[in-house]
């Protein structure tokens, strides 16, 4: 994997800086990205509340992807699934068998409890979005690189040899509707679900101005204020290098993949309620698992119940 996605230089330069001085005590973030990242500083986080974490639910769903899939079982690893919640972090903890799981603790009063299941575009949906973002900030900061994914996307296929960074983009991002051309990002709807991001100069200060950028768009959510800061300019302005992830290969109900045998994740996007994501995403795992055995391509199952989630 190493090879695939390289550790550069000016990824380390905040931790490494730190680290040089000779009173350095790591916190408890560097611990457990330390922990669960790859020896280039590189891992995979995904975030869960107390909903989420429901026996029978995303968490155990995306698990089940992960143990199932064709490469995938092995990166659990360096998973590092973070908590929004003391009852997550249980859930997380009884899991075993590698499962890496760290305690989010609130910033200030005005979070609020996250734990319940937020419905889409609710303000405590919005709430946890923006929380997600301000930590995702400090984990560059600690100099660390990731992939970021939502517990609702099943990782079919080890998505890394699909994640080449040949051109030495500092982000790759998954959209809900792609149009042929990745590093068209201004025409491309970003789709903050999965995502890769290297941690650099670049990649912070693109953090820090999004996560920023929330008191000025209330009733938005992080993924809208992404769409118009690129829009805008920011990423040109930042000198990001960008791309943007084919839906044949990471895809989601938005727009689904015509190449079963090439897709690696896929997101349930445009569905509202957490109930109809769990009952879809099954019987993706279930026709995932026949064309793992049949080696030939599938057509995927219709997402009926995230259609009638809008109803």
């Amino acid at each position: 994997m190493g090879v695939l996605i390289p550790a550069r230089p000016e990824q380390c330069t905040l931790s490494r800086a730190v680290a040089l001085t000779t009173d350095f005590v790591p916190d408890d973030l560097e611990v457990a990205l330390r922990g669960a990242a790859y020896a280039n500083r590189t891992l995979i986080l995904t975030m869960l509340n107390k909903a989420y974490a429901e026996e029978g639910g995303l968490l155990d769903l995306f698990l089940e992807s992960l143990r199932e899939g064709d490469g995938t079982e092995q990166l659990i690893d360096h998973v590092l699934f973070v908590a929004m919640d003391q009852q997550a972090f249980r859930r997380c903890r009884s899991l075993g068998g590698g499962v890496k799981c760290y305690l989010l603790r609130p910033v200030d009063s005005q979070q609020g409890d996250l734990s319940s299941e937020q419905l889409y575009m609710s303000d405590g949906f919005i709430r946890m979005m923006w929380r997600r973002i301000r930590f995702l900030g400090d984990v560059l900061k600690h100099g660390y690189s990731f992939i970021f994914t939502d517990m609702d996307v099943m990782w079919l296929r080890n998505p890394f040899p699909k994640l080449d960074r040949g051109d030495g983009e500092d982000f790759l991002i998954s959209s809900d509707k792609f149009n042929g051309e990745p590093h068209d990002y201004a025409g491309n709807e970003l789709n903050t679900g999965f995502f890769f991001v290297a941690s650099n100069d670049r990649t912070v200060a693109l953090f820090d101005e999004w996560h920023a950028a929330r008191r000025g768009s209330a009733g938005m959510k992080e993924q809208d204020v992404l769409n118009r800061m690129k829009r805008r300019g920011a990423f040109r302005r930042l000198g990001l290098r960008v791309r943007v992830l084919d839906t044949a290969r990471f895809s989601g109900f938005c727009q689904d993949s015509r190449e079963s045998e090439q897709v690696a994740t896929v997101h349930a996007n445009c569905c509202r309620t957490k109930r109809a994501k769990v009952a879809d995403l099954k019987a993706v795992l279930r026709a995932a698992k026949r064309l793992n055995r049949t080696k030939t391509e599938i057509r995927w199952p219709a997402h009926r119940e995230c259609v009638k989630s809008w109803l």
